[in-house]
């Protein structure tokens, strides 16, 4: 009916199995105006790291995703949770988006009992807990039920498992009679076909009725001694441990009578949740390349989309990168909506043929001429976003060899799946060609030797970033328009530390491109590059620990030269310009937030 509010169901599974099944009975709990966020959960062993469930995740993600385009209901951030312990995540959800009904699988793992107990006591919500999935059958639907505040949400999961098929209504009590509100349910509901009123051993009465049902479904009971908190209760794990057909653990929630006690949190291990990020946050290309299913959430959301692709002397790559997009991305599936040339004066045929391609081209120093210009990447990606038109902004190098659209839907998945995320990084394989020979594996040795040693040490929340200075990587506008861009060979690193800053860890994602191959720089380029991203990071530990080095610091550079005809020291002036956050600029203000 028009007018009346969404009913939220979260749905949280910890098994790989019976999943259409688990969904189908999480929308005929909900009412028929309803929306089903879908959670998947790695419990690790506590003697594994939590980014070994990375594989794990991966796996749940599509079987999860598959399963979820077929009802409309669910919504489409599906999340999978790796963890020792993922109920308390499970609360926090449940809690920020106002769950209505909470349908957990109910794990028999001992480790968890307790968890249990937990999300019982303290989901602001009806809760449901499922041991097993019910599957079609004739027989009937035992409801255990003692009355009160279970009464109308036991009856509501009993006849979601039952179907068509009848209800046994069992009636514990301590003295033959029933409860009025019993009575008011029996006659109100023609579906329960019996009534069973048990005195004596309730435990034994429930396992005896339940033989020729196919699920049992029990009220949770009180069993605290001050009466203040639901949770399983010694009959239910008795009959639990006994009986052999699902069962279904219902918990009311009534605000007035049941507080919410937490235990007390303790400091998490920053080891510890950089593995869960590693495990939750690293996606596959694969897992998006549905073109049409990326193209649904982009309209959904009234999303548009930029490529943005920095450019110096590329003429032998630059065109088959631009029609391999094209081709893909705007003719076949119109995912994305514009390609852009930045160029940084080219003096090749670069610009020419991106213009043959029908590419809209700007030179970089032109872009912004009242705010000067620098030489350098990072300069031109900084420019870029005044030009650019979209929501989202990828930018993709073009010396790529090997291009493919996964560099671009790869990276464009997270950001249109996931909302918490507003960064992706790219990696892959970078083969590295050593005497005439190309070896899979070696390139990233910047990467390896300065980045990641670096980021480990003062950044450890970035260690589990595996190529924190590729050159693929999309963001959402309204994030990277508020944070500076070096001008060079920094600009990854800066990037990188102020989006963490900025949105924490759980703001950046990465992504498997499989294979990139390109032509590798030599030594002496990479050493240059390598002290320019070092000044990056001292820049960064200056603002952190407010402190002063780079001023004492040597910005110039002397290289080795080693040639036939010359041996020695050649200098170079290497330092990155840092520019401020985009929206700071009156001119990108008036360009992109006319009304502010």
């Amino acid at each position: 009916m028009a007018g009346l509010p969404t009913y939220r169901v979260m749905l949280v599974l910890i098994e790989n199995i019976y999943l259409t099944e688990w969904l189908t009975l999480a929308k005929h709990l909900a009412s028929t105006e309803c929306e089903i966020h879908l959670r998947g959960m790695v419990i690790q062993p506590a003697h594994l790291s939590l980014s070994e469930g990375v594989l794990q995740v991966q796996q749940w993600r599509d079987s999860l995703l598959k399963v979820a385009t077929d009802l409309p209901e669910v919504h489409d951030e599906v999340r999978v949770y790796v963890d020792y312990d993922p109920y308390p995540r499970i609360l926090e959800d449940v809690k920020a988006l106002e769950i209505d009904l909470l349908v957990m699988q109910w794990s028999i793992s001992s480790a968890t009992h307790n968890a249990t107990n937990i999300m019982l006591q303290s989901a602001p919500c009806d809760m449901v807990l499922l041991d097993g999935i019910v599957t079609e059958g004739q027989e009937g639907v035992l409801l255990s039920l003692r009355g009160g505040p279970n009464m109308t949400l036991g009856l509501r999961v009993a006849k979601a498992l039952a179907d068509t098929a009848p209800i046994t209504l069992f009636h514990a009590t301590d003295r033959q009679r029933i409860a009025p509100d019993m009575k008011f349910l029996i006659r109100s509901e023609p579906q329960i076909g019996r009534v069973v009123t048990a005195v004596g051993d309730i435990a034994e009465s429930i396992l005896d009725e339940s033989h020729g049902h196919k699920a049992v479904v029990m009220g949770a009971t009180f069993y605290e001694p001050d009466a203040q908190h639901s949770g399983v209760s010694p009959l239910t794990s008795v009959i639990r441990q006994h009986i052999t057909q699902p069962i279904a653990l219902v918990r009311a929630w009534h605000p007035e009578a049941i507080e919410t006690h937490l235990p007390p949190t303790t400091e998490e291990n920053l080891s510890t949740r950089v593995d869960r990020w590693f495990a939750e946050n690293t996606f596959d290309s694969s897992e998006f390349s549905d073109l049409h299913a990326l193209l649904a959430l982009k309209q959904k959301q009234g999303l548009t989309i930029s490529v943005g692709l920095p450019a110096l002397n590329e003429e032998a790559t630059v065109g088959n990168v631009i029609r391999t997009l094209q081709k893909t991305l705007m003719e076949d599936v119109p995912l994305i909506d514009e390609i852009v040339l930045i160029d940084s004066n080219s003096t090749d045929n670069t610009i020419a043929i991106a213009e043959s391609l029908g590419v809209t081209v700007y030179k970089h120093p032109d872009i912004l001429p009242e705010a000067g210009t620098h030489r350098g990447k990072g300069e031109a990606l900084w420019k870029s976003l005044h030009v650019l038109k979209g929501d989202i902004i990828a930018w993709v190098d073009t010396d790529i060899t090997n291009i493919h659209p996964r560099f671009i839907y790869g990276l464009l998945g997270p950001l249109l799946m996931y909302p918490r995320v507003q960064y992706v990084k790219g990696f892959y394989q970078r083969p590295i060609k050593v005497d005439d020979k190309m070896q899979a594996f070696g390139g990233g040795r910047v990467t390896e030797l300065v980045a990641r040693p670096w980021l480990n040490l003062f950044y450890p929340e970035l260690s589990g970033v595996i190529q924190p200075l590729s050159g693929e990587y999309a963001g959402r506008r309204e994030a990277l328009e508020r944070v500076p861009f070096f001008s060079g060979y920094g600009v990854e690193t800066g990037l990188l530390i102020d989006l963490l800053e900025h949105y924490g860890l759980q703001g950046i994602a990465q992504t498997n491109l499989e294979v990139r191959v390109h032509h590798n720089q030599p030594l002496v380029g990479l050493s240059k590059m390598a002290f320019a991203i070092l000044q990056v990071f001292i820049d960064r530990l200056e603002h952190r620990f407010e402190t002063t080095l780079l001023d004492k610091a040597n910005r110039s550079m002397k290289l080795i030269v080693q040639e036939p005809d010359r041996f020695g020291l050649e200098i170079a002036e290497i330092s990155d310009i840092e520019r401020p956050p985009m929206r700071s600029l009156p001119e990108y203000l008036s360009k992109f937030y006319p009304n502010t």
